[in-house]
């Protein structure tokens, strides 16, 4: 198991003004670090959360994790960084990327619609015909949210994806495909569908062979039920927080939330995203690809001067642009950003519903950010 460094020299790279002149940090390794434990430990203490585990790299490296809490509240075990976790909606920002992977292999045209691949596709909104595969990426394909993920069924056949998107004839479109931003969990389902039709895998197969296995993420899968039972952490909803007897698995919304993974294996994703889309010696998408994901194609909230690429949101903050996606689902909250001027990558996942992961990434962030000689604002 990858441990936390205490090497000094560490953070001075992590927190350094640039990679190539690392600068002392205004606060030390043991001072910066110290401050986002004692942070996160008080929302174990004081907060009601069961647990929590971090990750942070720079460039290409694990520079820090750790995990605080309990896998359960009932049997309180020990929660350390190895330990699985349900990410719900960041298992969007794979799912993208599989389809790229597609289209640099000339499978298929992210610029065509989606029909062109699945004929029997069909929505009650003669509109349907004209979403195309990266308006489906950058959600604005006019495609409702899911309102129901039934995760008490636990669909776990080989069939769910192709029967989901056959299931959704009754559906009506919310905007005319590419005119507006609407976030749908939909969408992303029916990629499941896309990615077995055309590579002539099963979307969970495909994305194991092609990026998670390359990856060295060697625990992580989208397909629940092969998750080691002794690696797995439970749900946990309401204040005080209980074990939800409901796990959030089904089989027909695998592509928008069901990544099982670790902060460790998530690690290596930051690293592959923070590096042009190369993990080690292993390049899982061009350069060119890969920037096209990170480019911005749609202003999704104006106020906050959001933009999304194809899965990513993308935004300043403090001068320096973040990339992240969040998650949530029942009984579990998780956030990866990426600081690539920084070269910092962040990764928070926790077991709870009730904690505020936004905010707690803010916090972490910050302390990061300070390290550096920056001004924090807030």
């Amino acid at each position: 198991m990858l441990k936390r460094l205490t090497l000094f020299g560490i953070i001075c790279v992590l927190i350094s003004l640039s990679c190539s002149t690392a600068k002392r940090p205004a606060k030390n390794e043991s001072s910066a670090f110290g401050e986002i434990e004692t942070f996160l430990q008080s929302l174990i203490d004081t907060g009601g959360i069961p647990g929590i585990t971090i990750a942070i790299t720079n460039g290409s490296d694990i520079v820090y994790s750790k995990a605080f809490g309990v896998t359960n509240i009932e049997t309180k075990e020990k929660l350390e960084p190895k330990h699985i976790f349900h990410i719900a909606s960041v298992s969007k920002t794979f799912v993208a990327t599989a389809v790229m992977q597609l289209y640099e292999k000339g499978k298929l045209d992210v610029n065509q619609p989606l029909i062109t691949y699945l004929p029997y596709f069909k929505l009650n909104d003669e509109r349907y015909k004209n979403i195309t595969i990266r308006q489906m990426l950058n959600h604005t394909s006019g495609l409702p949210d899911v309102e129901d993920y039934e995760w008490e069924k636990a669909t776990s056949d080989e069939g769910a994806a192709e029967r989901y998107t056959r299931s959704l004839t009754d559906s009506k479109l919310i905007s005319a495909p590419g005119a507006e931003f609407h976030y749908s969990n939909m969408a992303f389902d029916i990629m499941a569908d896309l990615i077995a039709k055309v590579s002539g895998m099963s979307f969970e197969k495909y994305v194991k062979e092609n990026i998670l296995l390359p990856l060295e993420m060697n625990e992580s899968s989208f397909y629940a039920p092969e998750i080691q039972k002794d690696l797995r952490t439970s749900p946990h909803i309401g204040h005080p927080p209980k074990v939800s007897s409901v796990y959030p698995y089904n089989r027909m919304h695998a592509p928008s939330s069901t990544l099982n993974t670790n902060v460790l294996e998530m690690s290596h994703w930051a690293i592959a995203n923070m590096n042009n889309g190369r993990y080690k010696s292993t390049q899982i998408l061009s350069p060119a690809t890969h920037a096209m994901m990170l480019t911005p194609t749609f202003v999704s909230n104006k106020e906050r001067k959001v933009s999304i690429g194809l899965s990513w949101f993308m935004y300043s903050y403090q001068g320096l642009m973040n990339y992240e996606h969040g998650g949530g689902d029942l009984g579990y909250r998780s956030m990866l950003t990426l600081i690539p001027e920084k070269k910092i990558g962040i990764i928070i996942l926790c077991n709870s519903e009730e904690i505020h992961m936004y905010d707690t990434r803010n916090k972490v962030r910050d302390i990061l950010l300070a390290s550096s000689g920056k001004t924090t604002s807030h």
